[in-house]
């Protein structure tokens, strides 16, 4: 048998999910994986790189729950909101019995870590507004375990109505895990679920350290649940699924002057979505600018994939979205500097359309 025949049919047919740096590019203005423009300054405390680390850094779960207003019981912490995402699906779910459900548009590594762990996914679309299709959820929930719901969603933007996430969490009781991913609650912090984990033990709540905190390169996520959950989660997760290293740096991102350090970023990073998205606007080849509370915005333009070459070539790399159900002339711009917006702003009022 060749390597390739040795491999799990599923990995053989598995299409990877396409991460901006995948996509690569050879840009200066990159505005397509929803990353703070800028970098932050950090030391380095921790020397002891002779021993393994905590599984759980005490300093960075403590911190993280004071930040959430969660007990420590009720944080896990791992490499990226993405190995949170898989965890669930490991502990959760038996492969080729067991589903897990979506609503597209949305983010791409639901059904890549479903595929590669060999459990069967599901998805029910958004309605026109991209808000969930509740009925079409029920009418698909035998054998659902987990149901992930990103709000604000990615790429749309739009925070999903709180009123069907209770609708939702409601008819699941007893019977699925719902997952809401918060990746961008930093944006619109009055959005978030976390404070309903009392209410709802199904409830899972998925955050991050890559957008608001700006530390994409450090790999840092969160799943915060109650306790009974976690305790399952610890045991999949990896020996050592921080280094020392990161550890260090997340558990000063979440100290109290990090934290305000944070919400000065998101103030900034509100200022100029309201400059781009003024300015887009006024373009001709704009059809709409899509509102958005998170640190993207949503555009659909005239010919969008002939812009989106002609961006590329011009060092500007956006996110093509036209592959995404209901997204036909849709691309993805990350909030990034006035400079960076301005470029944006130069290129498309040049593009004869």
């Amino acid at each position: 048998m060749s390597i390739e025949e040795l491999a799990r049919k599923n990995v053989r047919e598995l299409t990877p999910y396409q991460s901006a740096r995948r996509l690569g590019g050879k840009g200066d203005v990159w505005l397509n994986a929803n990353e703070f423009p800028t970098a932050v300054a950090f030391d380095l405390t921790q020397q002891s790189l002779n021993r393994y680390p905590e599984c759980q850094p005490k300093a960075v779960i403590e911190n993280y729950a004071q930040y959430a207003g969660l007990k420590p019981e009720q944080v896990l912490v791992s490499r990226g909101a993405d190995e949170g995402i898989e965890l669930l699906i490991r502990a959760f779910c038996e492969p080729g019995q067991d589903a897990v459900l979506f609503c597209p548009p949305t983010y791409g590594m639901y059904s890549v870590s479903a595929e590669t762990l060999g459990v069967e996914y599901r998805t029910v679309p958004a309605r026109a507004d991209w808000q969930l299709d509740l009925q079409g959820i029920a009418d698909q929930l035998d054998g659902v375990k987990l149901i992930y719901v990103c709000s604000p969603n990615n790429p749309t933007g739009q925070i999903i109505n709180p009123q069907d996430m209770r609708v939702l969490l409601e008819m699941t009781r007893g019977k699925a895990i719902v997952v809401a991913d918060e990746a961008y609650i930093e944006f619109c912090p009055q959005a978030t679920l976390a404070g309903w984990l009392s209410e709802y033990p199904h409830l899972v709540v998925l955050r991050t350290l890559s957008k608001a905190f700006a530390l994409a390169g450090l790999r840092c996520g969160f799943t915060l649940a109650n306790a009974e959950v976690i305790t399952l989660l610890l045991k999949v997760i990896a020996p050592y699924p921080l280094s020392t290293p990161v550890a260090d740096i997340a558990a000063q991102a979440l100290s109290p002057q990090g934290i305000v350090a944070m919400r000065e970023r998101v103030a900034q990073i509100l200022v100029e979505r309201q400059h781009l998205v003024s300015a887009l606007r006024d373009i001709p080849c704009v059809e709409q600018v899509f509102d958005s509370e998170t640190n993207y915005i949503l555009v659909r333009l005239t010919a969008s994939s002939a812009v989106f070459k002609s961006l590329w070539d011009q060092g500007i790399i956006l996110r093509d979205q036209n592959k995404q159900p209901s997204l036909s002339g849709c691309l993805r711009i990350t909030i990034g500097t006035r400079e960076e917006s301005q470029r944006v702003i130069d290129a498309l009022r040049a593009e004869q359309v």
